[in-house]
């Protein structure tokens, strides 16, 4: 679990609920026809952006930015070294027994002990990375496009109010319920937006350049392994995918 996504979220949400209470009842700040215009409104306008197919898989996509496990940098190249001194020993068959727990790795050493020409294997993996990344964008862009929706639905619920107010000026009644809607979908746009759906993307984002840059690594420990190169050569092409004081520690080990 993501426990900064967790508790950022959480905090924030906290936060505000408590300015509420201290600010009155927070009875006062629930409104149906609000929340049917924000939340409402929101989803099926960005729905018809996409295809079902988009929208309801971004709810799964998602996911990634609360509960995500990714194997770092240093783990991959620690395995990928591993096994290119096994691959300079017993060939690629030796591969075959090996625990690869990484399903982008998996792939790349089946195809080394299947036998394909190593432009085979580079392309396809390339192409791999290629359609991962745009899979898991198309998620990063529906949390994005809510979180430019939502306000815009906000200030339409907001000049909904201001007109239900204006034409009922001579009912001091109907100028209450109306205001309401007009203040309480602004704040529920914003909240929608910068508390719940930008955060998101830009976690989600974060998760694509992270898996995209462990991709290129294997990418790069797989290509050398099949071109026989050293382990301890290409374990030094691939320290340069970490921070440079991790590099300095790394060598010290």
């Amino acid at each position: 679990m993501d426990l900064a996504t967790v508790i950022g979220m959480l905090g924030g949400i906290g936060f505000i609920v408590m300015a509420m209470i201290l600010g009155g009842d927070l009875v006062i700040f629930i409104d149906v026809p609000s929340v049917l215009i924000v939340f409402g409104g929101t989803l099926f306008v960005v729905l018809s952006q996409f295809t079902l197919g988009q929208f309801f898989g971004a709810g799964k996509i998602a996911g990634k930015a609360f509960m995500f496990k990714i194997d770092t940098p240093d783990e991959l190249i620690e395995k990928i070294v591993e096994m290119a001194d096994s691959a300079r020993k017993g060939g690629f068959l030796a591969l075959e027994e090996a625990d690869i727990g990484n399903p982008f790795m998996q792939k790349g050493v089946d195809m080394l002990v299947d036998g394909h020409d190593i432009e085979v294997v580079r392309e396809t993996l390339i192409k791999d990375i290629s359609m991962t990344t745009e899979r898991h964008e198309f998620g990063v862009s529906i949390f994005k496009g809510m979180g430019d929706v939502a306000p815009a639905m906000g200030m339409i619920g907001t000049l909904i109010g201001l007109v239900a107010m204006l034409s009922n000026m001579d009912d001091p009644k109907a100028i209450g319920p109306a205001m309401a809607v007009a203040l309480l979908t602004t704040l529920y746009g914003a909240f929608l937006a910068n508390v719940i759906c930008l955060p998101i993307a830009s976690k989600l984002k974060n998760r694509v350049e992270e898996e995209k840059l462990n991709q290129k690594l294997i990418l790069d420990g797989i290509v050398g392994i099949a071109d026989g190169q050293n382990p301890r050569v290409i374990e030094g092409i691939l320290k340069n995918y970490l921070a440079s004081s991790k590099r300095g520690a790394a060598d010290e080990e």
